[in-house]
């Protein structure tokens, strides 16, 4: 089997196939249009988010069976048009969860601990005791929109706090011994912490607008470690301003780019720009799968992937 692989990722990827006998192909400067050029000659594909796999795409790719993302999410690929035309996709949520888990719980304890703000403070000469007083999570109730496998990461690093934790998804029957799921109604009532770790589809595009964040019934932090786009950051920054949310963990951006490797710097809106100064607002890059450890993982679990389903016996 023939792979072309169109973004860089761990070395071991490579290495592996190739000892069971898959030949590896790599390019990764070609445009979009040149690889769909030559992709006809290939039976799979291995990426993290170069590109959209679209539906032109996959018609060129007459010869795929598989496409494989280094990542968990998978909006750029057209995956129901691709499994009717029998091409198996793969990703490796499992590879980063542990990742996510830790980035979001550290995120949170900076947040009710006014890391961000003591810090500058600090950095001008400033000492101020009273005034950064924390909030202890103990006894809090965290809610979980979204119990895959990073909202269940996320769960379990939150097993070491006096801490209930509910969850909401639209599968029924996740909860776990973790997490108990609950209605929407309940998850909005009861919740002072909301994590997201939702995919980005059309039911979670722009879900965290305002009329989302007004039905809490109490004011609430609100950590994002899954898609930008799942929150609208006006409507965000005026929850900021009012109260109704207490602070922020961000990190994906509603103006990142497709491929999440940057985001969109010009003209920035004013919304973005009051999230950079506010005490209450900590940004990440998009790391929190993003360690040294989960780029083995990803890439281990993407090889196993595809030699259980695609290995010569």
């Amino acid at each position: 089997m023939r792979i072309l692989h169109i973004d860089t990722n761990h070395p071991l990827i490579i290495e592996q196939l190739t000892a069971h006998g898959f030949e590896n192909h790599e390019d990764y400067k070609s445009s979009k249009s040149q690889i769909e050029s030559k992709i006809d000659q290939y039976d799979g594909v291995i990426l993290r988010s170069r590109f959209a796999i679209d539906k032109l795409f996959l018609d060129k790719a007459t010869r795929l069976k598989f496409i494989a993302r280094v990542g968990a999410g998978l909006e750029n690929i057209d995956c129901e048009y691709a499994e009717q035309k029998g091409v198996m996709i793969i990703s490796s949520p499992e590879g980063n969860r542990n990742a996510v888990g830790e980035h979001t719980l550290g995120m949170l304890l900076a947040l009710l601990n006014k890391f961000k703000k003591s810090n500058r403070e600090i950095e001008r000469g400033v000492w101020l005791r009273e005034e950064n007083r924390g909030s202890e999570l103990d006894y809090k109730t965290v809610g979980i929109i979204g119990y895959g496998n990073m909202g269940k990461s996320f769960a379990r690093k939150l097993k070491g706090f006096d801490c209930q934790v509910i969850c909401y998804d639209i599968k029924p029957n996740v909860g776990d011994e973790n997490a108990r799921q609950v209605s929407l109604d309940e998850f909005f009532e009861q919740s002072d912490v909301v994590s997201l770790h939702t995919p980005q589809t059309p039911l979670t595009t722009k879900m965290m607008n305002t009329d989302f964040i007004h039905r809490f019934k109490k004011p609430f932090w609100l950590l994002n470690t899954a898609r930008g786009k799942s929150v609208v950051t006006d409507d965000l920054v005026e929850a900021l301003k009012s109260g109704k949310i207490k602070g922020a963990g961000l990190d994906v951006l509603e103006y990142e780019k497709t491929s999440f490797e940057d985001f969109f710097t010009d003209e920035l809106p004013a919304s973005f720009r009051y999230l950079l100064e506010a005490d209450n607002v900590i940004l990440t890059p998009h790391i929190a799968g993003w360690t040294a450890e989960s780029k083995t993982k990803l890439a281990q679990v993407i090889v196993d992937k595809i030699i259980e389903n695609f290995s010569e016996k």
